[in-house]
């Protein structure tokens, strides 16, 4: 559950230095307010980091926003994508369409898209309801899913038009981006595919890293946990570390934390750790120490160590507060979800947010339950965990 502060007006194209644009494209009704796209130059011509949400002003910002950079849409060489949501993924089709660039996505997220876009509406409708349900969620909460499923409801899921990447991002490889030394880091957690960019290039001067001085790096947790993710190597290798600039999507916000949920998946009976993915990912871009960062919201700042520490320290307090909740009894994760800390209190978190919640006390619990310190309790239906001695 992205929980992000009101939305503001969108700050202006930011000339980074280096070669290095910001474009705020609006997200349409969302409190995150923009995406943040970023345009790299290159010998090859322009690329993009990301592209927008899919909607005309959206599109019009962007179309704009790379008019401001001294150059246009048609000119795009390429378009890399940290993540699938379609706050980062949305646009990338028109800009293909517009222009011929090549768009590339880590094969995780790629195959998100693809099950995305074959997905028939009503399997996934019956899945979310079971999957509640079997979380403990009330029957008032199931209900208009099975209605809906039941009512043969056909449409199309969110993002079934995205864009099926073309080229793959593959951890840890320098991209093939003439005259630049852009490195893509594996981070899951947000999603099962999120990449950072690591521009290991001298950074050009204290005006980038003056202006996000000058904002302030807030130590605000304000996101997703209660609150708002490597080619062809192992996720724990890590390139070169030290200096240059990151690109850090969703995985590193100034002030709010992504949201981690599980990896949904109707057809896997994989079980994933989406939680443990994310701790482990924030370690290792803390080891590449940036001079600075530039994410997908809110604003560039320089001190990635300390924001990941924050991090890290928030999903231990949020560990240690959902094992003492189940010393005192068992609960099913949407128990544990009431319980839990937001940005409002449980009856005023919608339909949808609600949710996304539970995916998100489930993420914790999955992580407990592989640290040995919770446990499902055998026969239980709905399913409730309880500490281990």
């Amino acid at each position: 559950m992205t929980h992000a502060p009101q939305a503001i007006d969108p700050p202006p194209v930011t000339d980074h230095g280096g070669g290095i644009w910001s474009i705020p494209v609006p997200i349409p009704d969302n409190p995150l307010g923009h995406t943040l796209v970023h345009l790299v130059e290159t010998d090859a011509g322009p690329v993009l980091i990301d592209t927008g949400w899919d909607d005309p002003a959206s599109w019009q910002t962007l179309v704009d926003g790379v008019a401001a950079c001294g150059t246009s849409v048609q000119d795009l060489h390429g378009v890399l994508v940290t993540h699938h949501h379609p706050d980062h993924h949305g646009l990338s089709a028109r800009v293909r369409e517009e222009s011929g660039a090549w768009i590339a996505m880590h094969a995780a997220d790629a195959a998100v898209v693809r099950r995305t876009r074959t997905s028939d509406t009503r399997v996934w409708l019956g899945y979310l309801a079971e999957k509640l349900a079997a979380a403990g969620a009330p029957d008032a909460h199931t209900a208009p899913l099975r209605a809906a499923r039941d009512r043969g409801r056909s449409g199309e899921l969110p993002g079934a038009r995205a864009a099926v990447p073309d080229r793959e991002i593959e951890p840890n490889a320098l991209l093939d981006l003439p005259g630049r030394r852009l490195r893509a880091i594996w981070t899951p957690g947000h999603t099962p595919g999120h990449v950072c960019l690591h521009l290991e290039e001298e950074h050009p001067g204290p005006r980038a890293a003056g202006a996000a001085a000058a904002t302030g790096t807030a130590t605000g947790m304000g996101a997703g946990s209660g609150s708002e993710t490597q080619p062809g190597t192992s996720p724990g290798a890590s390139p070169p570390a030290g200096g240059g600039r990151l690109f850090s999507g969703d995985h590193l916000l100034p002030t709010i934390s992504p949201h981690i949920g599980l990896y949904e998946d109707p057809d896997s009976d994989e079980s994933t750790d989406p939680l443990g993915d994310y701790l482990d990912s924030l370690e290792r871009i803390a080891r590449l120490r940036p001079a600075e960062v530039l994410p997908a919201h809110q604003y560039a700042f320089t001190d990635a160590r300390a924001r990941v520490d924050e991090l890290t320290a928030h999903h231990a307090e949020r560990l240690s507060d959902l094992r003492a909740l189940l010393t005192e009894r068992a609960l099913t994760p949407w128990q544990l979800a009431e319980s839990m800390r937001w940005n409002r209190p449980w009856d005023r978190i919608p339909f949808a947010s609600r949710n996304i919640a539970v995916a998100e006390a489930e993420a914790h619990l999955r992580h407990l339950v592989k640290l040995g310190r919770v446990e499902p309790v055998p026969g239980s239906s709905p399913v409730t965990y309880r500490a281990t001695d």
